[in-house]
């Protein structure tokens, strides 16, 4: 009884090779044989997975035995190789689990075969027709592929074997040889056109994989180098975050999230999407996070950093959406400063098990010119968690915002009914819940932030006048908090470096000047004045009698620094702990 292929995964036998048959003929046979088996072909998305189809579509139905040889480099697109051409046997040959070889001997491939550019392998290469293993030229070709066996002959010789060349839209890509076993009739002419459109249909499958592979490759390396390499340590806050892209074929969209160290031990969480999934979103983004980074150092609100954000996207050309939620976390006062373009709202994860969605007055998203954003002031109890995320996590097709919002949020509160609050990887998990898996239809981004804050006690602040006695004022209220805290090994240093930029602020200040020691893993010093001056290291000369006091600062602390505000600039420096030096 003829049996024939009726759909990509069912058998079909080879009735076109054992002689006549009845209606409908071993023609209608093959035909429908080749529409089945390209169609499973070119459903591969991988190259692995194309050429797994090659096999279970070749074997047993038209070959006993396949042995496939592929470049290595292989060529992709226009790309020329850069040396000789070398090919390197491929597992495909193996027969599946559970499914013996119909006892065809297999040859062992040779471990790689490097065809001259004169010889026989390399001309039937080039020449790209299939050819029966007894063909003029095909016996060394033969040797070449199938190693030891094919040239003691114990490969079956003649009609029994077809070599294919596995020629792409340009270029060669590899070989394969086609076997059957004596126990059944040898291949015709007809099988050669047969084999011709199965190698065809791989060769451009394999096309279609290798430059989907690079392009998955660039949209992979573009979107890293787009977000956060890895998020900071800053102090107070602890931090996990998740990118999840829409889709395989979707690599690369506009979601982002940030987090910018800023001066005084604040911490700024950005989060924010631009419309699309595309390289296009993709670089908008890029920009956009970029002008929040700029905006940023220079210590604006949030509800002006959003305006002048909005303001620079109208110059980035066409017309380009975006939400952005941008939170100033300061971890001494424990205090949260708010702006929203658009965003999802932020969740608040209480220490006591609570969840609470923050209710930041939405604006307008970036992109659509002239948003009026405000800046919302809100408690950050300490231990608290603050959730960022983009709409993919919340929106669906069957659900709007507000919906997938309140969903998360009782995901959320589950997560919390334990002893304490979860540690944040699990969180984030907890957040995902099956979106985490599957498939998604956008983009999630997710950043969790752990408020710890900074202790009370580790901190000491005064405002001071500036006239000439200040700089010893500040000495003193300095050697009194050291004592305190028990940093008397730093006493002499950080006295001298606080006096020299204490009376470096006194020369420029108009209005009080602050001074603030902060204690955590290191000891903080920041002096602020209302000048916009940021001082400059610069060598003194023998003969000056100034400019030495910055040496002294870069050469006696781990590291300093001074930072612009929008009321004047702050000088920092930081030095380590007693018990840290040596790691200095």
């Amino acid at each position: 009884m003829t049996r024939h292929l009726g759909a990509p995964d069912g058998p079909v036998g080879h009735p076109w090779s054992d002689g006549p048959r009845d209606a409908p003929g071993p023609q209608t046979d093959r035909l429908r044989y080749l529409d089945a088996a390209t169609r499973r072909i070119g459903r591969g998305m991988g190259l692995d997975e194309t050429l797994r189809e090659l096999r279970r579509a070749a074997v047993p139905d038209f070959a006993d035995r396949i042995v496939v040889h592929l470049c290595d480099p292989l060529p992709v697109g226009d790309e020329l190789p850069p040396g000789p051409v070398v090919l390197r046997p491929h597992d495909t040959d193996r027969p599946p689990p559970g499914r013996p070889a119909d006892g065809v001997p297999g040859p062992p491939a040779a471990s790689a075969a490097q065809p001259a550019l004169a010889g026989p392998l390399a001309e039937l290469l080039r020449d790209g027709r299939p050819v029966f293993g007894g063909a003029p030229g095909a016996g060394a070709a033969v040797a070449q592929l199938l190693g030891a066996a094919g040239a003691a002959g114990t490969v079956p010789p003649g009609q029994r074997l077809i070599i294919v060349p596995l020629v792409g839209r340009r270029q060669v890509m590899g070989s394969v040889v086609l076997i059957r076993g004596p126990d059944r009739p040898p291949f015709t002419g007809d099988d050669l056109l047969v084999a011709s459109q199965l190698a065809t249909h791989t060769a451009l499958g394999m096309d279609k994989a290798l430059l989907y592979g690079r392009e998955a490759s660039v949209a992979d390396a573009l979107q890293r180098t787009m977000l956060p390499a890895a998020l900071p340590e800053p102090t107070g806050v602890r931090l996990a975050n998740r990118y999840l892209a829409a889709s395989r074929t979707a690599r690369v969209g506009g979601d982002w999230y940030d987090v910018i160290q800023l001066a005084g031990n604040r911490v700024a969480l950005v989060i924010g999407d631009v419309m699309g999934h595309s390289v296009t979103s993709a670089a908008i983004m890029g920009q956009l996070r970029t002008i929040v980074e700029t905006l940023a150092a220079l210590d604006l609100p949030p509800d002006e950093v959003l305006h002048h954000l909005d303001e620079q996207a109208e110059r980035l050309g066409g017309r380009h959406l975006a939400t952005c939620l941008y939170a100033l976390y300061d971890p001494v006062l424990h205090r949260l400063l708010v702006a929203n373009a658009g965003h999802p709202p932020p969740l608040l994860l209480h220490p006591d098990g609570g969840a609470e969605i923050l209710r930041i007055p939405p604006g307008v998203p970036i992109g659509v010119g002239g948003g009026d954003f405000e800046s919302t002031e809100l408690p950050a109890p300490a231990g608290a968690t603050l959730l960022l995320y983009t709409d993919g996590l919340v929106e669906s097709r069957g659900a709007d915002v507000l919906t997938g919002v309140e969903e998360l949020r009782g995901r959320l509160r589950t997560a919390m009914t334990g002893s304490g609050p979860p540690p944040l990887q699990a969180l984030c998990d907890a957040a995902l819940g099956d979106r985490g898996s599957g498939h998604r239809e956008d983009d999630i981004a997710l950043l969790a932030a752990r408020l710890v804050g900074i202790e009370p006690e580790t901190v000491a602040y005064w405002y001071l006048a500036p006239h000439p006695q200040t700089a010893g004022q500040a000495r003193r209220l300095t050697r009194r908090t050291l004592r305190r805290w028990a940093l008397d090994e730093l006493l002499e240093t950080t006295e001298l470096l606080v006096g020299e930029v204490v009376a470096n602020a006194v020369r420029y200040a108009t209005r009080p000047i602050t001074l603030r020691l902060v204690r955590t893993d290191v000891l903080r010093c920041e002096v602020g004045d209302d000048s916009p001056l940021v001082p400059r290291m610069r060598h003194a000369r023998p003969s000056d009698e100034g400019g030495r006091g910055l040496f002294l600062v870069d050469t006696l602390t781990l590291r300093w620094g001074a930072t612009r505000l929008s009321t004047g600039k702050v000088v920092w420096f930081e030095q380590p702990l007693p018990g840290t030096l040596a790691g200095r």
